[in-house]
């Protein structure tokens, strides 16, 4: 990369340096390889860059190998802001709040699931809303309405669409403690109201997968993997609820910004001080959409284990559909870090990147104390999906972050525009994964060619060293949003 302002420090990390754009108060790590560095977007390095001028950053910005160009924070941007004088961005989180994703393993090998897959992905596609605006997944009573919020995944356990150990091995035990339900606007809980129980469009899906490698077997004891296990993964966050939150507080945080004297590289950056009233009421909007999107996607694996059982004639025992992880990938969280050799209570800001907490961290749960967190790296439909576990170099490095998935390398109208007169459900039948979309454009949007290649993004995560390789997937049929 031709720019006075970028340099390499090693195979695996490129520096923009603060001298790239006025204003900044530390570099942005880039974490790329050279044969990823090719498809850094200068506008998406612009914005790493620009998150490294909003006051109180502590340590450097950071942005993951799927980097890539989003509303303020780039996709696959990492940075913290000390909570006694730094700010919180809805930028920095999304508009999907904690869209995420959730990975469980059944007993199945996938050998004796291959002639009922016809089977099981109609009947999941029928019986799992996807789509633009999708709702009727699991109906919420008014009366209710801000339970979800408030109890995250536990919500949709005492609806009988779980299991008390699922919460267990849900990133913050499936919600966060500081929601504020009457933070959120009347308008974002009606939005949502319809749609607990639903993948929503996009890059969404409900995914079966056969594991095919296994890079450290210690680990996948752990998390109960196995060569030839049939497993799921879903991809969901909160949906219109959690859209309307930050649209509603990107609005507030532009005037607050002004307020308080915060000069914006970007407008999309806007942000108010994490102790101000705005930044209070944010948060803990924020968080209530968190939580309204871990109750989505436990619903999802209610209706997901109800389809698997009754396809398979299997009981609950026989099919042990057990959750093995389930992170957020667009989230803010009050978290204690080391910067500069001094203990930190800093925001960190995840935007399309996943915690990777290193083995003995207390917020792991105890059977994976010895393994570090299980890492969630979805691919797209037609390739590869990976489990890693973090590491204590990314406690030191990257605020205990790695990236989220491959990410994306044409845009949506680029993607539509190369499919024209392609059939992408043949093409994906012939490379043996069946796949059902709410859509014709939606699988045009995310062709396996829109995106990395996943195995060079995790490649670079692992060279680094700040997660490790546990497990590899192929996807075996694809219900996509």
């Amino acid at each position: 990369m031709s720019n006075a302002h970028i340099k390499r420090l090693d195979a695996y990390r490129l520096e923009i340096l603060p001298s790239y754009r006025r204003g900044m108060l530390a570099s942005a790590i880039v974490y790329a390889d050279a044969a990823l560095e090719k498809f850094l977007e200068p506008a998406a390095l612009d914005q790493a860059a620009n998150t490294a001028t909003l006051p109180g950053l502590a340590g450097n910005a950071l942005a993951m190998p799927d980097i890539h160009t989003g509303y303020g924070f780039p996709i696959g941007g990492v940075a913290a802001f000390d909570a006694a004088d730094g700010v919180i961005s809805p930028g920095g989180v999304g508009y999907d709040i904690n869209c995420g994703v959730r990975l469980l393993a059944t007993a199945l090998e996938a050998g004796a699931l291959r002639p009922r897959l016809a089977e099981l992905v109609a009947a999941l596609h029928a019986r799992v809303p996807a789509g633009l605006g999708a709702g009727g997944g699991v109906r919420l009573d008014k009366r209710e309405r801000e339970r979800p919020l408030v109890h995250g995944a536990a919500w949709a356990v005492e609806r009988g669409l779980g299991r008390q150990e699922d919460l267990a091995c849900a990133e913050s035990g499936g919600a966060m403690s500081g929601a504020d339900p009457h933070a959120v606007s009347r308008r974002a809980q009606e939005r949502g109201q319809d749609q607990l129980g639903t993948l929503g469009s996009g890059n969404h899906f409900l995914e079966v997968q056969e594991v095919t490698e296994i890079f450290d077997e210690a680990a996948a004891g752990a998390f109960g993997l196995f060569k030839g296990q049939v497993t799921l993964m879903l991809h969901s966050g909160s949906r219109g609820l959690g859209h309307q939150v930050c649209g509603d507080f990107t609005d507030v945080m532009r005037g607050a910004a002004s307020r308080y004297g915060i000069t914006l590289a970007d407008p999309q950056l806007a942000a108010a001080p994490f102790r101000s009233d705005e930044g209070r009421l944010y948060f803990g909007a924020m968080q209530a959409a968190a939580n309204f999107a871990w109750a989505n996607r436990q619903a999802l694996t209610g209706l997901a284990r109800e389809v698997f059982g009754a396809v398979l004639g299997m009981g609950e025992a026989a099919l042990d559909m057990r959750l093995v992880y389930d992170v957020a990938h667009n989230i803010a969280k009050l978290e204690e870090h080391v910067v500069n050799g001094k203990k930190l209570s800093v925001v960190v800001h995840r935007k399309g990147a996943t915690r990777a907490f290193a083995p003995g961290h207390p917020e792991l749960p105890p059977a994976y104390a010895r393994t570090g967190q299980p890492v969630i790296i979805p691919g797209d439909m037609g390739r590869a999906s990976y489990l890693l576990a973090g590491t204590q170099k990314a406690m030191a490095e990257t605020f205990g972050s790695a990236c989220h998935g491959a990410g994306r390398l044409m845009s949506r109208h680029e993607a539509r525009r190369c499919a024209r007169g392609r059939d992408i459900t043949n093409e994906l039948l012939n490379m043996g994964v069946s796949v059902r979309s709410a859509d014709r454009a939606t699988l045009a949007e995310e062709m396996p060619e829109a995106y990395k290649d996943v195995a060079a993004v995790v490649g670079v995560i692992a060279g680094a060293g700040i997660a490790r390789k546990v497990a590899k997937f192929r996807p075996l049929c694809v219900i996509k949003g």
